[in-house]
């Protein structure tokens, strides 16, 4: 049986939507694409402090319509506010900017080498317990990082959002997240439109009747423990990437989409941030 198109996974109490809206980078008519998204049926929006879009996720949000109680809302804070009092601050800054009394997901956006992980880790447990989150996770930690994290955390870690598409191979990650009892988030899920004219993902494409970008998101969430956040510029690709719950991938398809992993594309790849990735198996 098919999931309902607004399908969740659940991880330590959360029932996070599958498929949400990604804000990084609209450069234009960003009111009316987070309105749009959630008036199509988006109920999460994921924005960041780093992103700039907080403002304007807020105007979205007031412009559906929707109530707030049925939204999530994910952002993040930016390494830069790594140590505690800095992180906090951040967090209620975030949430003047959305005019919001709580988030439904706060993550460490990226990690901070300079500030003790245990030191962020409790600063972002301590954000939940004062109620700025009703969940809370990380964002392009390692595998080392993941397992240190969950460790020092006081509080449930309920996802790492990283890349993740049809060219990254994240397997050790996924094993591990899963180990947790944690979701992986897919940010850049269809390689900022590298995979969209590969021929193995055309290929399925017609198959289904589908677009690639459809494809692409299917074989994410087709995954035990996978959510995606792809990003759109036009009404109807947000439209189409929330227009997945219809069809199924077959075996052989997940395992060809699988196979482009051997490319190992990644995307975002910052130098003065990145981590030292861990290197996957394919």
């Amino acid at each position: 049986m098919l999931p309902p198109k607004a399908s969740t996974i659940s991880a330590h109490g959360a029932s996070m939507p599958a498929i949400g809206f990604g804000t990084m980078l609209l450069p234009e008519r960003p009111v009316e694409l987070v309105a749009h998204a959630i008036k199509s049926g988006y109920r999460l929006i994921d924005t960041a402090r780093k992103y700039g879009t907080e403002e304007k996720v807020a105007e979205g949000i007031r412009a559906s319509g929707i109530a707030r109680k049925d939204l999530w809302v994910t952002t993040k804070v930016t390494e830069e506010n790594a140590r505690e009092a800095d992180f906090l601050k951040s967090a209620e800054t975030s949430l003047k900017a959305l005019g919001l009394d709580y988030v439904d997901l706060l993550l460490v956006h990226w990690p901070q080498p300079n500030v003790p992980l245990k030191e962020t880790l409790c600063a972002l447990a301590k954000a939940k317990r004062q109620g700025l989150a009703k969940h809370i996770g990380v964002s392009n930690y390692t595998l080392a990082m993941l397992d240190e994290a969950v460790k020092v955390c006081p509080e449930p870690l309920i996802t790492n959002q990283i890349e993740y598409h049809a060219y990254l191979p994240q397997d050790r990650m996924l094993a591990a997240l899963r180990g947790h009892g944690m979701i992986l988030t897919a940010y850049c899920p269809v390689a900022r439109g590298e995979l969209l004219g590969d021929p193995v993902v055309l290929a399925v494409a017609k198959v289904h009747g589908k677009t690639a970008a459809q494809v692409c998101l299917r074989w994410l969430i087709q995954q035990p423990m996978v959510a995606a956040v792809p990003r759109a510029l036009e009404e109807a690709h947000i439209e189409q990437n929330l227009d997945v719950f219809d069809f199924v991938l077959s075996d052989d398809e997940m395992k060809n989409l699988s196979a482009l992993r051997s490319k190992r594309v990644r995307i975002a790849d910052p130098p003065e941030r990145a981590p030292k990735w861990d290197v996957e198996p394919v």
